[in-house]
């Protein structure tokens, strides 16, 4: 199994205008110097976190995913980031894994942010998503998911003896004023997980003037941040070594003491 070059793309976000964010996405991702394999997007990348889902949704067919799909087609290369989404009556926060083929996977983020209203204007999804590329396992989670370890939890598969994934990602559009719980989870989840962890947030003040600091993250299976910056916008690539991957697995193969439970 090879090793893995993803990009983080930390951004302003456009509020709720569909058309200048994906404008804006469209001239980062070219301007890439390098060649990636995954690019990685914040929640809600085409809008910002607005509660405006009925006037703000697209569907699967929307201009959002079909940008989506156009781009990883044409740079050879997986896009993923959340969108709002009407999905036939209902609203979701959906993270989509747009593959170079127009394949893609989807995920309904699962934790609603009830403190901003956010369960009252979206439907929560209630399977995880855990993409391969490369021989990697990817987890793919949203924002408020972070906060609840259950969800996000490491396990050995008993017909592989093997972890289930390897990575989890989290995108973000999580608020300066609480930084620090976003850093301090996104370590713990890969401590006690074994898996590199990416967070990628958004920079800059939203529609409802609250402020994001970004902090977006990479951190390795030993909780080791290799990359985080804050407030101002970047693009980052960076290359997962499965070596140290395996390394750390090896020498502390702590999954396999796990508790073993069950998600309901």
């Amino acid at each position: 199994m090879s090793d893995l070059k993803v990009t983080l793309i930390q951004s302003q976000l456009h509020w709720e205008n569909i058309a200048e964010n994906l404008r804006m996405f469209d001239e980062k991702i070219n301007s890439i110097p390098e060649r990636t394999e995954v690019i990685v997007l914040p929640e809600m990348f085409s809008t910002g976190f607005s509660m405006q889902s009925a006037r703000l949704a697209e569907t699967m067919d929307g201009s959002a995913v079909q940008w989506m799909k156009k781009k990883a087609a044409e740079k050879n290369v997986i896009i993923t980031g959340s969108l709002i989404i009407k999905d036939g009556d209902r609203y979701v926060n959906r993270l989509i894994w747009m593959q170079p083929n127009g394949v893609y996977g989807i995920y309904d983020k699962r934790h609603l942010f009830g403190y901003a209203g956010e369960h009252e204007h979206y439907l929560p999804g209630d399977k995880r998503l855990i993409a391969q590329v490369k021989g990697w396992k990817i987890n793919l989670s949203v924002c408020y998911d972070l906060r609840f370890p259950v969800w996000a939890r490491n396990a050995i598969i008993a017909e592989t003896g093997a972890p289930a994934y390897d990575v989890l990602i989290n995108v973000a559009n999580w608020p300066e004023r609480r930084n620090t719980p976003w850093k301090t989870l996104l370590q713990a989840r890969a401590i006690e997980n074994q898996a590199f962890v990416i967070g990628v947030n958004r920079v800059g003040n939203d529609g409802n003037n609250i402020y994001h600091s970004g902090d977006s993250s990479i951190i390795d299976p030993m909780g080791e941040i290799i990359y985080q910056k804050a407030h101002d916008e970047d693009i980052f690539t960076y290359t997962l070594e499965r070596a140290r991957l395996e390394e750390v697995r090896k020498n502390l193969p702590f999954l396999k003491d796990a508790d073993r439970f069950q998600v309901l």
